[in-house]
Formats: structure tokens, C-alpha cells, sequence
């Protein structure tokens, strides 16, 4: 019996997964927004104590590791490695779009053409999305990048298939007007989307240095500066 805890916090929804081998226990979110630091561990404590799982009983921590929200990010990734560090158990890392993307193709509850293209995206600034493309059997059709979206992307593979754009960042894709480009609105990040892909990790032994372990931030941070105020 393998109990791994799932958290991810890529995006404003912060959600946390338990897995026993690889069935789905509980899930525990927070669609506050911006409030992850505050929510997580809270939301941590709940689902082991509605499971009655203590922490020592966990096998590994698995975490969305991003390109996501720089704060999200490294709230989740530093509150997996204090419990890898405390409990001194494995750091399962998984790619945001990757677990976006893996969710829905073995969710979709219609019929999904064998020859289609799939593009999880995240929002990011202004006209730009965090974007990756997947055939049905999870190949990699393009690697993951930060993209400003407008009128002519992906034109080489709706030219040539139909393309599902789906994730917080579809919106923004809407003005991509080709016959060939389908919208599946509601799609959001959760833990419980990463489950298949942390146990397959889990069972490779495929783990993380956690001492050296850093979220794939994809862009540099960009803050904004006070406003000033005079005396």
C-alpha cells in the first residue's frame, strides 16, 4: 500500500489529491484565489483526517511543478519538499500541462478522433499563454512555451486535424477562428488530474532531488513596483 499526496497549486485553484496506489481517496480545493499560502497546509490536515491517514503512513509527495503562477508554484513545491525533508519520503514531480492535458483525453466523455491534437493552456500576461501540444497517446507535438496568442497559431496542425484548446488560458485563443479549432470551456487544473501520472512515477522510482528541486517557472518573475507617495 502506497498513500502519495498530490498538490497542486499551479494555477488560483488550490487543490490537494490523496492516492492509495493509484485509486483517488479524497480530494480537498480552494477556489478563494491567491490564497494558497494561507489554504494548503489547512487543506493537507483536513483530507488526511477525513481519510484517517497520518502523515507517516505517506509513501511520496507528488507535485505540479509547473509553468503556472510563480507564487502558486513555490508555495506548493516548498510545502512538498518540507514533507519529503520531515518524512523523508520521495519528491514526484509533474508537468502542469501534462497532467491538464492527460486528465482530459481520459475524461472526455465524447468521442475523440485518434488523429486530433490536444493544447492544455494556462493564462499568463496580457495576450500570452503557457501552452503545450499532445496527440491522444500523450506524445509531446510541441513542447511546452510561453506563447502570445493571435489569429494564425497552431495553423500547421489545424491545417491538417482538428485542435482541442482547453485550460484557463482557451479564452484568449477564441481569436483563432479555423473550422478546425474546438473550445471545451471549464477545464481546470486539480490534484486528482495528477494521479495516474504520480503513481507511473512512483513505480519508476522516477524522483526528484529534493535539496536541488526548483518549479519550472518557464518566465522570469515580474513584480510590480509600490506606487509612491509623498510626505
Amino acid at each position: 500500500m502506497a498513500y502519495i499526496l498530490c498538490l497542486e497549486t499551479a494555477t488560483e485553484i488550490c487543490s490537494v489529491a490523496l492516492l492509495n496506489n493509484n485509486v483517488l481517496i479524497d480530494l480537498q480545493e480552494s477556489h478563494e484565489g491567491n490564497s494558497h499560502a494561507s489554504q494548503i497546509t489547512l487543506l493537507i490536515d483536513k483530507l488526511l483526517h477525513d481519510a484517517k491517514v497520518e502523515y507517516k503512513q505517506l509513501g511520496a509527495i507528488a507535485v505540479s511543478k509547473g509553468p503556472g503562477s510563480y507564487t502558486g508554484l513555490r508555495v506548493g513545491v516548498s510545502t512538498a519538499k518540507g514533507l519529503c525533508y520531515a518524512l523523508n519520503i520521495p519528491l514526484i514531480a509533474i508537468n502542469t500541462l501534462e497532467s491538464l492535458a492527460h486528465n482530459f483525453i481520459l475524461t472526455s466523455n465524447f468521442q475523440l478522433p485518434t488523429s486530433n491534437f490536444f493544447c492544455p493552456l494556462l493564462d499568463a500576461r496580457r495576450m500570452e499563454v503557457y501552452c503545450a501540444v499532445f496527440d491522444q497517446q500523450m506524445n509531446e507535438i510541441k513542447k511546452t512555451e510561453a506563447k502570445i496568442i493571435d489569429e494564425n497559431s497552431f495553423n500547421d496542425l489545424l491545417e491538417s486535424s482538428s485542435v482541442y484548446f482547453f485550460g484557463s488560458g482557451s479564452e484568449k485563443c477564441k481569436i483563432i477562428t479555423h473550422p478546425n479549432a474546438v473550445f471545451i470551456d471549464d477545464v481546470k487544473c486539480s490534484a486528482a488530474s495528477m494521479s495516474q501520472l504520480a503513481f507511473e512515477k512512483f513505480e519508476k522510482k522516477d524522483f526528484e532531488d529534493a535539496a536541488y528541486f526548483e518549479p519550472f517557472y518557464l518566465k522570469d518573475f515580474v513584480g510590480t513596483k509600490p506606487s509612491s507617495t509623498k510626505s
